[in-house]
């Protein structure tokens, strides 16, 4: 069954089958009429050989004679006296009846006789008496003969259609099928359904045009699925600098207010108590708070970015700074905590974004690592620049979120808003690095990477521990 034309199938098969009919038709055509005119040819050179051997005959014509010419040729021949139109000697029975008959096709060249058709001819015979003989060719042995010749031809004109036409099918079909694919797709495309593939059918030597159509169209959807994804990230970034601006700077005048007054009471106390024990509870209060500020500093980096200007440090006395201030969350979660440096590092960077991300980093270890777990912070050089770790005791990020847990507000803890390693990865990123993590045996461990450009190190060595 062949394809509707008005389907892509359709057009490509049946010019195809158009012109192979067509082909076909014009072969069997023009063979046809070759063998038909050489068997005209064929019939009139015996008839002419015939009149040839009667005109030069001297023997009288006679049945015999007569018969061994209809079996040589398959002509029919019949004696005629020219004088009296009536037939004598003959191959088949013919009567005085039909002598009209052959009269008026000896006229016009052709004679019907019993239903059959003839063409008629006449030869002159010179034997001992001279006569005429008429020559009756079957026309229905020039047909048997042309088809013949022609059956052949048209056999193979058969099966050359019966094996072209399904096979130009199935490959228009496939053809059409890919081609209906990427139509869909492209549609799918249209409506905004991206990051979907088309299985690429692997080529036996080049790619065709379909291969490289559906590679193109693929590409084409990954593209748009990754610009996508980015325009929604960074929409999502947007929206959570407003909000997070808006909220640190709400957050950070009731700090800078209790802090204040922090301040204001610690000096009363002082005063009034000049000459007992000072009260250290008060300086844990300021370390709390001095916590709180660190996070909200990270917070207002995510919603308007500061322009810092880079200055260079040591990351031992950084690292003391980062334990200083989430020693007291250590002491209440049952948590010990520990730093190191590979040598005393002198860091070129923004101080106290990098201090906001790496206490982002301490507090998620701490309460990664809970009661008798230790968090471990460290510094070192490589040929990279200059790597500035956080290693914890818990068991690691969960598996569902471990893609995307460098996002905002992804976060596997109840009461978390999953914003710590989304400023960590900020910090990391403004500095010209970036922020890893991975499993090193029991522990889990967040690297921020500052490239070789943006950090030195001193020549002496130190280290330390907290």
């Amino acid at each position: 069954m062949l394809p509707s034309s008005s389907s892509l199938a359709g057009r490509l098969v049946a010019p195809v089958v158009v012109l192979v009919l067509a082909a076909v038709a014009a072969n069997v055509g023009f063979t046809a009429w070759w063998e038909i005119r050489q068997e005209s040819l064929a019939a009139r050179q015996r008839r002419e050989q015939v009149a040839d051997t009667l005109a030069q005959s001297r023997v009288a014509v006679s049945v015999p004679i007569l018969a061994a010419l209809h079996r040589l040729t398959g002509d029919h021949y019949v004696v005629w006296d020219i004088a009296s139109e009536t037939p004598g000697l003959a191959t088949l029975p013919v009567d005085s009846a039909q002598a009209p008959l052959l009269a008026q096709g000896l006229a016009t060249g052709s004679v019907a006789l019993d239903e059959i058709s003839y063409r008629v001819g006449s030869v002159r015979a010179a034997g001992v008496r001279p006569e005429t003989v008429l020559v009756l060719s079957p026309r229905e042995s020039l047909a048997r003969a042309t088809w013949n010749r022609v059956w052949p031809i048209l056999a193979v004109a058969a099966g050359t259609l019966a094996v072209l036409v399904p096979l130009g099918l199935r490959m228009t079909s496939r053809i059409a099928r890919q081609l209906g694919d990427i139509d869909r797709q492209v549609a799918r495309i249209a409506d905004g359904d991206f990051g979907s593939v088309l299985p690429e059918q692997p080529p036996r030597h080049e790619p065709d045009e379909i291969n490289r159509l559906v590679a193109g169209v693929n590409r084409m959807s990954q593209t748009l699925a990754g610009q996508r994804e980015s325009l929604v990230a960074g929409e999502r970034q947007r929206l959570l600098g407003q909000m997070a601006a808006g909220f640190a700077h709400e957050v950070r005048n009731a700090v800078t207010g209790a802090r204040l007054a922090v301040d204001l009471h610690r000096r009363r106390c002082h005063a009034a108590v000049a000459s007992g024990p000072e009260d250290a509870s008060l300086d844990v209060v300021i370390r709390q708070l001095d916590v709180l500020e660190e996070e909200v500093r990270g917070l207002l980096m995510l919603g308007r970015p500061e322009e810092v200007a880079a200055t260079s440090f040591s990351a031992t006395s950084l690292l003391q700074e980062v334990c200083d201030l989430v020693g007291p969350r250590c002491g209440h979660a049952g948590t010990r905590i520990s730093h190191q440096a590979e040598r005393d590092l002198i860091v070129t960077g923004r101080r106290e974004p990098l201090r906001s991300a790496l206490v982002n980093l301490a507090l998620n270890g701490i309460d990664a690592a809970g009661v008798a777990g230790s968090v471990y912070l460290w510094a070192a050089e490589d040929a990279h620049g200059i790597q500035i770790g956080v290693d914890d005791t818990g068991p690691g990020p969960v598996a569902a979120i471990r893609d995307a847990m460098h996002e905002p507000f992804v976060t596997s803890k109840p009461e978390g808003i999953g914003l710590g390693l989304s400023v960590a990865r900020t910090v990391a990123e403004s500095h010209g690095g970036r922020l890893e993590w991975s499993r090193h045996g029991d522990s889990t461990r967040f690297v921020i990477t500052i490239p070789a450009g943006s950090a030195a190190a001193s020549s002496h060595t130190r280290q330390a521990t907290a």
